[in-house]
């Protein structure tokens, strides 16, 4: 074995003791807007998925995909700045534009590539990013490709937060959080950071990949929800491949930023656009999630059931009114136990430990969708309170 690949295969052993280790299911089929998954021979009844609507597999979505890769084809064949802009992304951003309220929108591929785009673009070097310390990877990432110096304050903190704004600083702060924390399901104080952000000259910029299309009146996220718009968040990021359905993202905010953007992000301007029929899908799933309100009403009641029925078997979850429901184990080896009980039962939950969550904090990441039917969630509750008398959930 070559030197290099023995001390690659000694790391992988040790991530496997310490009962980190991963491995890939692979799905032969789904159905159901994701709840129903065939894996090997075997058909489960899954809670892992991020499709909140049940969009991924609506007819109308499906169809638009469709239509627009007979018109298109599959690819976009180039960047947006060359020739893979088409009227089906330019159509796509004013629609977002208009459905969040903001001046522009502008699409990217991944949210990973929107979130280091904007912290690049607005927090370079002599910047200070100010981060919750539980953000997404991709924030944190960005926080530290960007060349300015990264501070991550604890947990929803809003007074530390506001501590840590009045220190000198040379350039311009930026304050990035999730809307919705995408393991804890909780929500960000935004109202108090955006009063902070106010009262120190920050900017406030909202990575809403796990709130838009779910929380607010309107499912317009987490922004809509606290009451706030684009005076008090100027920045703000959302995905496309959860509540919506389909796949990619995007930064809504003012004329300035966008251009900004567009005329200077790497992340946008050296990557291929997505497939106009993906812009196409995600137009007709933007439709449906307005005017189909009942699915954004279907999953949070899903939650809330839960969540009392949960109280009742004495489940240890975190605190979070969205469709993510972590229930909370402890061990790496705890979550795995739980995990494969369920597995045997017909459910699929994934355990979820480090790096991914704080060690001793392993759980099983519980997700709801629209698609999820009341019989659904009592297989899921009757499973847990199963496990609960074997004494594997504590």
């Amino acid at each position: 074995m070559r030197a290099l690949d023995a001390e690659l295969a000694a790391g992988l052993e040790q991530l496997r003791a310490a009962g980190r280790g991963r491995s890939r299911s692979i799905v032969e089929s789904r159905a159901a807007g994701s709840t129903r998954l065939l894996v090997g021979d075997r058909e489960y009844l899954a809670f892992c998925s991020n499709d909140y609507l049940g969009l991924a597999d609506h007819p109308a979505v499906v169809e638009a995909l469709v239509d627009a890769a007979r018109r298109w084809g599959v690819g976009s064949g180039a960047s947006h700045l060359l020739s893979g802009h088409t009227r089906e992304h330019h159509a796509l951003e004013e629609e977002l534009a208009e459905f969040t309220a903001r001046p522009r929108a502008l699409l990217f591929s991944t949210g990973y590539m929107a979130n280091l785009a904007v912290v690049r673009a607005l927090a370079g070097r002599g910047g200070v990013v100010h981060e919750d310390r539980l953000n997404h990877a991709s924030l944190i990432d960005a926080g530290l490709a960007s060349g300015a110096q990264l501070r991550r304050y604890p947990h929803r903190d809003a007074d530390a937060l506001r501590g840590r704004l009045t220190a000198p600083r040379k350039g311009r702060a930026l304050v990035a959080t999730d809307g919705v924390f995408s393991m804890d399901g909780d929500v960000a104080p935004l109202g108090s950071l955006a009063a902070a952000c106010s009262n120190h000259g920050a900017t406030l910029f909202v990575d809403d990949a796990h709130g838009f299309g779910v929380l607010g009146e309107h499912g317009r996220g987490s922004v809509e929800f606290a009451g706030l718009g684009s005076d008090e968040v100027p920045v703000l990021m959302c995905t496309l491949g959860k509540a919506v359905g389909t796949f990619g993202a995007f930064v809504a905010g003012s004329t300035e930023l966008v251009e900004t953007l567009a005329q200077g992000a790497r992340e946008y301007i050296y990557t291929t656009a997505l497939p106009p029929a993906i812009a196409a899908a995600t137009r007709a799933a933007l439709r449906v999630m307005q005017d189909e309100p009942w699915r954004r009403a279907a999953v949070l009641a899903h939650a809330a059931r839960f969540r009392a029925e949960a109280a009742g078997l004495g489940l240890r979850l975190a605190s979070s009114v969205s469709p993510i429901q972590p229930l909370l184990l402890g061990s790496e080896s705890a979550a795995l136990d739980a995990s494969a009980a369920l597995r045997d039962s017909g459910i699929f939950v994934p355990a979820i430990r480090p790096p991914t969550v704080p060690a001793g904090t392993s759980r099983l990441r519980i997700t709801f969708s629209a698609a999820h039917t009341d019989s659904d969630l009592e297989h899921l509750l009757a499973s847990l309170s199963e496990l609960r008398g074997r004494g594997l959930l504590s």
